[in-house]
């Protein structure tokens, strides 16, 4: 079979796959770099949707395994029904521990796609997005105590001018959050109507622009996803067996920047005895991707959250 033809199939699958609640990124590239094996062990660190698994399984043969984590206890309603498959429902920062816990010691290929599907954004009942009212929440794991309202109404005014400056970028972060810690104990905080009507008086620029640096901000922050990334990239070394495949999908410069240097090559470093010697480090990975890969004109125009995506893939020395 032509490349080309093989490529048509898993379109053709990935829509058939896709559906309201999540539509996969950069899924045939996703595919491809995992580089699968029939027989393997692999892992979906953010199932979502589903998209990327049933890719994962389509090229899967009956001995092949797939592991799928995802702390959001909606996602266990899109799992295909296939003996394959072993759900866990917990965060991928405990990747070595649920993997050790179902005998599995190494695997031969991860894979982790960082973007909050459309169905978190989409459910007004969840608090992600600014289109919608309701509870003032952005809890990905319902099971954790930490909520929007808490870390908004909590943190001190430094907390908060960081949260806003290095996880939303937002132009004014310390005047919002100045207003925040000025205002915060007039008002209620239940709901996110609630949040937009404390903070409108310091809107800068376009709104809906603003909106979404705040609340991204806001929602790295209540569910720790730099750290839980930290902690994720840290196991993938010793989880991933010997070429095989690392690919992580990000959306924010942060998250992309700590994959980078997660995969990237030991230098030689200079002899601490002797300045004349040089040591080379120990070597993990192979970077597949020199540059990181994105979205094609026509995956943009069709699903306008892939814009932001970029892809980076190594593989296991």
């Amino acid at each position: 079979m032509m490349q080309n033809q093989k490529n048509d199939i898993v379109a053709s699958s990935v829509e058939a796959f896709s559906s309201d609640y999540h539509i996969p990124v950069l899924f045939n590239e996703t595919i491809e770099h995992l580089h699968i094996i029939p027989n393997g062990i692999y892992v979906d660190a953010t199932f979502g949707g589903g998209g990327h698994s049933r890719g994962i399984l389509s090229k899967l043969g009956p001995k092949g395994k797939l592991i799928a984590f995802d702390q959001d206890a909606d996602a266990k309603n899109n799992l295909p029904n296939d003996n394959r498959i072993v759900f866990i429902p917990e965060n991928f920062r405990y990747l070595q521990r649920f993997l050790r816990l179902n005998k599995i010691d190494q695997v031969d290929g991860v894979l982790a796609d960082l973007g909050v599907s459309s169905h978190q954004f989409d459910e007004g009942s969840r608090g992600f997005s600014t289109r919608f009212d309701g509870p003032f929440d952005m809890r990905m794991d319902q099971r954790q105590q930490k909520t929007a309202k808490q870390v908004i109404e909590s943190y001190d005014e430094s907390a908060l001018h960081k949260m806003f400056e290095q996880y939303g970028e937002v132009s004014n972060s310390k005047t919002i959050a100045k207003h925040i810690v000025s205002h915060r104990s007039h008002l209620k905080l239940n709901t996110v109507q609630d949040f937009k009507l404390l903070i409108a008086p310091v809107v800068k620029g376009n709104p809906n622009k603003y909106w979404a640096q705040v609340f991204q901000a806001i929602r790295i922050e209540v569910n720790e996803e730099m750290e839980a990334l930290k902690d994720f990239l840290e196991q993938l070394k010793p989880v991933i067996k010997p070429g095989g495949r690392a690919v992580v999908i990000t959306f924010h410069s942060i998250e992309d920047r700590l994959v980078k240097n997660a995969f990237k090559v030991a230098q030689e470093e200079e002899h601490e005895l002797n300045p004349f010697l040089s040591v080379e480090k120990e070597k993990f990975w192979k970077i597949i991707t020199k540059k990181p890969v994105v979205a094609s004109e026509k995956e943009m125009k069709e699903n306008n959250r892939s814009r932001s995506a970029k892809m980076r893939a190594a593989e296991r020395l």
